[in-house]
């Protein structure tokens, strides 16, 4: 299971989740932090990355079961608090990294 954190997202949380997620990055650290949503998404699906946005436009772009997006509809919110709802979700993280069904996953 590979996560690619969003720009909306701090890139410090792939230091404070490798434990969990040994496969976490950031999409400046492939330069695509000025990237459309549509190349985000292209990248994450040639890449077997599942996204992890604050960003709604994602759910409307997907049109297809890959990639997939767990996105977080937490309004204003800390790094923190996003660490702890993903270490909190981790098995259903997992679970949804193997459904073929669905797209996205939201918290």
């Amino acid at each position: 299971m590979k996560l690619l954190l969003d720009q909306n997202l701090s890139h410090q949380l792939c230091f404070e989740l490798g434990d969990l997620f040994p496969v976490i990055k950031h999409v400046k650290e492939f330069s695509l932090d000025k990237a459309t949503d549509q190349e985000i998404l292209e990248f994450a699906k040639q890449n077997n990355y599942i996204i992890v946005t604050k960003d709604s436009d994602f759910n409307d772009k997907i049109r297809e079961v890959e990639p997939k997006v767990i996105w977080i509809r937490k309004g204003n919110c800390t790094t923190e608090s996003i660490k702890i709802l993903l270490r909190n979700n981790f098995s259903n993280i997992e679970s949804f990294s193997k459904d073929t069904q669905n797209s996205i996953l939201i918290f």
